[in-house]
Formats: C-alpha cells, structure tokens, sequence
C-alpha cells in the first residue's frame, strides 16, 4: 500500500511557486497579493484562513486578511468585494464559506470578478472548466489531480468514481476526471441516493469519497489495488485528545489501507493540497495566466 502524502506534497508544491515568485520579484515583477475576507469567529474558519496567510508568506505573496463580525450586512459584504474587485494592487481573493445566515453565499459569489476568483467558484470559472477552458480550478478538486499526477497513478481510460455531488468537491470532481486533458476517466458520480452503491464503488479504480460521511467507506467497498482519495474532515467527539475532538475522514482508513493500493491519510491527505492550490491560483492570477 502506498500512502498518498499531500502534507509533502503541498510542501514541495509551496517551494516551487517561492522559486517562481523570487524569479519575478527579481526582475522587477509584482509580488501575487492575495486577500481574504472573514466573517465573525468560526473555529474552523479562523483555522483555514490563519493556514492560508502562512502559505502566502511561505509562497512570498503579500497577503491581506480583512475581518467582520457575524452581523455584518449583506450590502457591506457586497461594498467590500467591489472594492477588492477594483484594486489593482490585489490579484485574488477570497471570501472564506460559510457565510452568516442572513447573507446570500451565492451573491457574494457572482459579485467576484471572476479575473480574481481564485476559489474557482464564480459561474463563469465553473462554465470555463466544464468545457475545458483555461480558468480557476476549485482548489480541493485540483489539489487532487495533482496529487494523483505527482504520485504517478494512472487515470487514462481507468474507472473512476466520485462518491458525492457538491457543488464544491464532487461536481467539478467529477467533470474534470472525464475530460481528456486532466483525468482522461470513465466516471460515475454515486451520492446518497444511488442504488448499489456499495457494489459501484468495488469496480472502482480511482475512488474519491466526498461525501461528509465520517468512515463511510468500509473495506468491503474498495476493490483490491485501487487508489482511494478521501476528501473528508468531519470533527468527531474525541475525549482522549486535547481538543476534545479528531479530524476523521469519510473513509475507514484502518480497514481501507489494508486493501487499497494507494490511499490518502486525514489528516495529512487533501487538506494541505486545498491551501496550497489556493497558492497556485494566486499566482496564475499574479501572472495573469488566465485572463490578461
């Protein structure tokens, strides 16, 4: 069994975009700015944005977190974001999800510009990467492709199944694993719903469970030899930790590894890839790769 490390990685991915900020730094280039934006004090939020400003810093970007509270209104969310849309000093941005209740995510979301969408969320960035243009990929699916690309397993004309149809993980997932310039895969796309569904992800070659189930996926689910992605993190009640809680992934690793060929660690799997693909959109829309 090999073990799919994304922590290292993510890693080395971070070294190689420090290299090519120092390149264009070096001759007079404009160092990649990234912004976030986030709203009031969710713990797993303040985690991911404090791990976002790290990697810039370990990237070389310039970096600028700007903060609300949870009452903030949707029509000063929507003033912020035109704001960053118009600064020529910022090259991406983010609002970091979940947002308040009372706020429209999927407005926020249009009003992006979507030159600066590094999350990959905006419509027009979705609609580019469905017909294979050159766009923002979202960043846990493309951490993905590039963990499976820099760990060598095989995805032409391989069978590939994507166990849940988010918007975020599962759908993109999915249309990218199909196409022929990234996965090149015949795929299905299982979710809550889908008869067989134990016996459909046995025939999978490749299978990436996002489906926010902790352990979902059992041993019996996995055909011998596959590789097994687990996009999961799911905080489960954990008296014997510090923090009272672990990070379990949709995935039964103790079971799976024993009959996967290859398969990703939680934590130490997809995560750190997330944040570093963030990292590599930001420099793509530094250097205007995608869109002058």
């Amino acid at each position: 069994m090999t073990l799919i490390d994304g922590k290292a990685t993510a890693r080395t991915i971070k070294q190689e975009i420090a290299a090519r900020v120092a390149e264009i730094t070096a001759r007079g280039g404009k160092r990649p700015h990234l912004a976030a934006v986030l709203v009031g004090h969710d713990g797993g939020s303040e985690t991911y944005v404090k791990n976002k400003v790290l990697a810039c810093k370990e990237c070389g970007f310039e970096s600028t977190l700007i903060r609300y509270e949870d009452d903030v209104t949707e029509d000063e969310l929507l003033a912020c974001v035109a704001r960053l849309n118009a600064d020529d000093s910022v090259d991406g941005f983010i609002v970091q999800l979940p947002l308040p209740a009372h706020i429209s995510e999927q407005r926020v979301i249009e009003a992006i510009d979507h030159r600066k969408d590094v999350d990959g969320f905006h419509p027009v960035n979705v609609g580019r990467m469905a017909i294979g243009l050159p766009c923002y990929i979202s960043a846990t699916p493309l951490g993905i492709l590039q963990l499976l690309r820099r760990h060598g397993v095989e995805t032409s004309g391989k069978h590939c199944v994507v166990l849940g149809r988010s918007n975020i993980v599962g759908k993109p997932m999915a249309s990218l694993m199909m196409q022929k310039q990234y996965g090149d895969a015949t795929v299905t796309v299982l979710h809550s719903h889908s008869r067989d569904l134990k016996e459909e992800c046995r025939r999978a070659d490749i299978l990436i469970a996002a489906i926010g189930r902790p352990g979902f996926v059992t041993a019996d689910m996995v055909k011998p030899g596959a590789t097994v992605i687990d996009v999961g993190t799911t905080r489960v009640a954990d008296p014997s930790r510090p923090r009272g809680y672990r990070l379990s992934g949709d995935v039964d690793f103790e079971a799976v590894k024993d009959v996967a060929g290859a398969i990703t660690p939680v934590p130490g799997g997809v995560g750190p890839m997330t944040i570093c693909m963030l990292m590599l959109n930001t420099l793509a829309a530094g250097e205007r790769k995608y869109y002058p």
